[in-house]
């Protein structure tokens, strides 16, 4: 998940509708703005009143956005959204740690990477909507009230990328079940002793070693970008039996439902 949150378009791809860090960034701005032209308040009503004002705009506008996902963005959102907003630099993003095996080019072009993921813990939520993007959206905002400090420690636990969904298909891979997990991958301090979530809907998973056959596209994932792309992998790999036949990983590494995000497909080599 450039990951600072969830990023949601509208129904229409031709008219998105979307939440991106340069919003964020944007948002940023204009409060520092309002506070340099405001008088007549003490510096702590201002501050609050700010404060407050700047929580109001930002949860209208993700829930303005998320309608057109059909997606609810309830009021207790508008403090994590607030603070992912404000912690949002792109240099504090840890990328996920891999092991490069083998590179496959054809003609200049990647075709897909081999890569090796170390046992590691991640902060998991299984989701079932009608829709894949109605379950990577809410499921995401539950992981973000985890981030944002509603966690044991308290802290703002930080972004990491990418954020993961796990999805399964029939055994003809010919279409998805609804069942999905997306998954946060705890940032490297927080590996030994990960934070408790306050969500009883979330489990720390340790998941073990695991090789992976990552093919990077573009664009907004729906069920049916999805189906191709593990059709279009499993034809370029030369032994695609070597992997799970019906668990895949579309890994974020832009927010959610931007209309041109930057993903991975990962196939999973048997244990």
């Amino acid at each position: 998940m450039e990951t600072g949150g969830c990023r949601m378009s509208g129904a229409e791809p031709s008219a998105p509708a979307v939440i991106t860090l340069e919003d964020l960034d944007g948002m940023a701005e204009e409060s520092a703005d309002s506070a340099y032209h405001s008088n007549g308040s003490s510096l702590e009503e201002e501050a609050e009143r700010m404060q407050d004002e700047e929580q109001e705009r930002l949860l209208s506008y993700w829930q303005s956005v998320g309608r057109g996902h059909q997606v609810d963005v309830p009021r207790d959102m508008a403090e994590p959204i607030q603070q992912l907003t404000r912690n949002n630099n792109p240099q504090e993003r840890q990328t996920i740690p891999f092991t490069l095996i083998q590179r496959k080019e054809k003609l200049g072009d990647l075709l897909y990477e081999k890569r090796q993921y170390g046992k590691a813990k991640w902060a998991c939520i299984k989701m079932k909507e009608k829709q894949y993007e109605q379950s990577i959206c809410l499921g995401f905002m539950k992981l973000m009230r985890y981030i944002c400090e509603q966690n044991s420690s308290g802290l703002y636990l930080g972004i990491t990328v990418p954020i993961v969904t796990i999805v399964h298909t029939n055994e003809a891979q010919s279409e998805m079940t609804q069942s999905v997990t997306v998954a946060y991958y705890l940032p490297e301090v927080l590996q030994d002793e990960p934070p408790h979530p306050f969500d009883s809907d979330i489990i720390i998973e340790e998941w073990p070693s695991t090789i992976v056959y990552s093919r990077s596209f573009r664009g907004i994932i729906n069920e049916d970008a999805i189906m191709r792309e593990i059709n279009l992998l499993a034809e370029i790999l030369e032994s695609p039996e070597l992997c799970l036949q019906d668990t895949f990983i579309i890994a974020g590494y832009t927010n959610p439902a931007a209309a041109n995000r930057h993903n991975e497909i990962w196939f999973l080599q048997r244990p």
